[in-house]
């Protein structure tokens, strides 16, 4: 057996046994140095600790330690107030809310499951109320804490241009048009069926009270402002912008909104470091695999073959987009990133694709997988939010999937629609 197919065997078969990813990337790598190509498996221990010596990790921690800040604080209760004042007016306006604060909240807090749980909560019941069908609110909330993950700071922007070798800002800047073209296409939708179905009242609030709510959701909608600001200016790296963001959290919550005391700062800490470490394992784990397969060369060597059966370039770019679209299925974003990306960077150049699109479309696809059955993380937490089963959750996200897949195929084959921003910034 050649060590290719070793790799590949391995990999799967593990998956299929439920392994977890890491002890997964572990045991191939392993494997491989053992039996084909005796190196000490020390070599192993030095990858795996040499795999986090890098300063732009520092940037996890801290930005899952803001987003946990602000979703046991009250700043998702403010931008949902915030939202219904600016789009309350219009048909489908509590949809509407629903959607922007999702998009907010997901770019704030960098967390997808999170702001199901902090939006979800406030939302899916309030829009019940308001006349709007329970499996569309259901629906429509559980898929717009996905909508975010473009919008920086981003986790696996973050993690895709540590493997990728791409700009954090560029990434950052790539990442907005196509988010905003996502939430554009939600509002849409969901301003048609409020229509359609006579859903939702239409909310006016006086000068004064829209003043007054604006002003308390400020603090929290400044967030993106300072992050993407300090960055551009220069004024502080990527991984300080992180940093920066837990204490502007930190003295919101603490200062403006008094919403944290010391039982919810423990329960914070605690959820940060569970969820740090684990993110933090997996990278580890996955630099020695990639170390691995850099040293034999296996990603050129796959971009040859490919390059040699596949020759034009939109045709490759829907053949992954399939692949990657089951990927997501199986596998979380962060090892699929941290695996695929080493896989798929040779095969760039050979159809002349821009690293920074690729990262884009890598993310878009992936991210869909918190919405895929069985494995969706965002289809169980809104499970838990709503009491309603599994299959409930994920026949309520199917349309929103649809949606979802029109802009992977707009943003595949438009790469203006992600390169256009950080061509003109720089």
């Amino acid at each position: 057996m050649e060590m290719p197919l070793f790799l590949v065997l391995s990999f799967v078969g593990l998956l299929v046994l439920s392994t977890p990813i890491s002890m997964v990337l572990l045991a191939t790598t392993a494997g491989a140095l053992y039996f084909f190509l005796g190196v000490p498996l020390t070599a192993l221990v030095q990858q795996l600790f040499g795999g986090l010596d890098n300063f732009l990790l520092l940037a996890i921690p801290f930005f899952i330690l803001a987003g946990n800040i602000m979703a046991e604080g009250r700043i998702a209760e403010y931008l949902v107030s915030a939202m219904k004042v600016l789009v309350g007016r219009v048909p489908g306006g509590m949809a509407l809310a629903g959607i922007l604060t999702c998009m907010f909240f997901a770019a704030i807090s960098g967390s997808s499951p999170a702001t199901v749980i902090a939006v979800g909560s406030i939302m899916i019941p309030a829009l019940v109320r308001d006349g709007y069908d329970e499996r569309f609110s259901t629906g429509l909330i559980t898929s717009s804490g996905t909508l975010g993950i473009l919008i920086p700071p981003s986790i696996p922007m973050v993690l895709f241009s540590l493997v990728g070798g791409t700009s954090v800002g560029d990434m950052f800047m790539a990442g907005i048009v196509p988010g905003v073209m996502r939430v554009i296409v939600f509002g849409s939708f969901a301003v048609y069926m409020a229509m359609r179905f006579g859903w939702g009242h239409r909310e006016a609030y006086s000068f004064g009270e829209s003043a007054r709510i604006l002003g308390k959701a400020s603090w929290g909608l400044a967030m993106p402002v300072i992050v993407l600001g300090g960055i551009y200016s220069g004024v502080f790296t990527p991984t300080e912008a992180a940093a920066v963001s837990v204490v502007y959290a930190l003295f919101v919550e603490t200062c403006i909104y008094r919403s944290l005391n010391f039982d919810k700062m423990i329960a914070v800490i605690r959820n940060t470091a569970v969820l740090s470490s684990a993110l933090l394992f997996i990278i580890a784990c996955a630099m020695p695999f990639v170390w691995l397969l850099t040293r034999e060369q296996l990603p050129g060597q796959a971009a040859a073959y490919i390059g040699s059966v596949v020759t034009n370039k939109y045709m490759f770019l829907f053949l992954v987009n399939i692949f990657l679209l089951f990927i997501g299925c199986v596998m979380d974003i962060v090892s699929a990133i941290l695996v695929l990306t080493p896989i798929f960077l040779p095969m760039l150049d050979i159809f002349g694709i821009d690293p920074v699109h690729w990262g884009i479309i890598m993310i878009v696809n992936v991210e869909m997988g918190f919405l895929t059955f069985p494995f969706g993380l965002n289809l169980f937490v809104a499970m838990g939010l709503t009491g309603k089963p599994l299959t409930y959750i994920a026949r309520s996200v199917l349309p929103f999937m649809a949606l979802l897949v029109l802009c992977l195929l707009a943003v595949t084959y438009i790469p203006e629609i992600s390169t256009w921003l950080p061509g003109v910034l720089k």
